[in-house]
């Protein structure tokens, strides 16, 4: 009896832990857009030398390892070497769409791609070190590390609570993730930078400036037209290349297996989902039928 009042706590602790992690990144996270939303500092465009930058550089890497640390002890091997891949594939692809006349980024996909393998928090951790790894080559990005972060954890939630279990949700989930982030990006790009990187993207800016619109009215209006579609395009993709998967390499995901992101996993596969589907027929059959007949659905 004495056992589980011992254990408990201790079990306990560590996910009380984690949770004061991930809040405290979040909050570093947040703290640095506030502060680069209220300072708009213009040098930080000018590369890492600048004190902006650096400040910047510091809040953000700061949130990112805070909830690097926070998701680790839950994170599979396969997700940490997924990590640089995705950092990698949200560069490679974000630089070379941004340079041409498409109005979308699709810089999210490596993003979204561990939100939804991982969960919100290893999301997050994954869209801010992104953009502070691709500041380095293109310091314009940096400003943005909080809307990459964001990008990250609502893909993980809407993953954690089943968007991704029907296909055609996916690209809804996206649509919606796309005017949050769109919303959050705005001022960063008018005050900070002072638009927006892309050619595509910078024209569409210019193109409501000249009908009258003030700088952060035409961005806001440009993001609200390219966030919703770029992502509700990222989580399509996300969701064709998941679902590609084999069966088997998706249940090596925890994530995956614990909240049943995915249509198809089977409950019996968690001890979670064992013990509601073990317990879902007790009620109907109190003669001692139920077992057998738990064991049929199951098999």
């Amino acid at each position: 009896m004495s056992s589980p009042s011992l254990t408990l706590p201790s079990q306990e602790r560590p996910a009380a832990r984690r949770r004061l992690l991930e809040i405290l990144g979040a909050l570093a996270i947040a703290a640095t857009y506030v502060y680069l939303v209220l300072n708009q500092p213009a040098d930080i465009t000018g590369g890492p030398g600048s004190a902006s930058a650096l400040i910047a550089l510091t809040g953000f890497l700061a949130g990112a390892v805070l909830l690097i640390i926070a998701v680790l002890p839950t994170l599979p091997a396969s997700t940490l070497v997924l990590i640089p891949v995705a950092l990698v594939l949200n560069i490679v692809l974000g630089q070379f769409v941004g340079s041409t006349l498409v109005p979308f980024y699709l810089d999210a996909i490596g993003t979204v791609l561990i939100a939804v393998l991982a969960g919100p928090a290893a999301g997050a951790a994954t869209g801010a070190l992104s953009s502070i790894v691709w500041s380095f080559f293109n310091p314009t990005v940096l400003p943005f590390a909080a809307g990459a972060a964001l990008i990250g954890c609502l893909a993980g939630l809407a993953a954690r609570y089943g968007l991704f279990r029907r296909f055609y949700l996916a690209p809804v989930a996206g649509f919606i993730t796309g005017i949050i982030a769109g919303v959050v990006s705005a001022p960063v790009a008018a005050f900070v930078f002072g638009g927006t990187s892309g050619v595509a993207t910078g024209a569409i800016v210019s193109a409501f400036r000249a009908m009258g619109d003030t700088l952060l009215a035409a961005i806001t209006k440009q993001a609200l037209l390219s966030d919703p579609m770029d992502k509700a395009i990222v989580f399509t993709i996300v969701a064709i290349l998941v679902y590609a998967l084999p069966r088997r390499a998706r249940q090596q995901f925890p994530f995956i297996r614990r909240h049943r992101v995915l249509a198809g996993t089977n409950p019996a596969s968690t001890p979670e989902g064992t013990r509601v589907d073990a317990s879902a027929p007790a009620p109907a059959h109190g003669n001692g039928s139920g077992p057998a007949n738990d064991s049929s659905l199951n098999g």
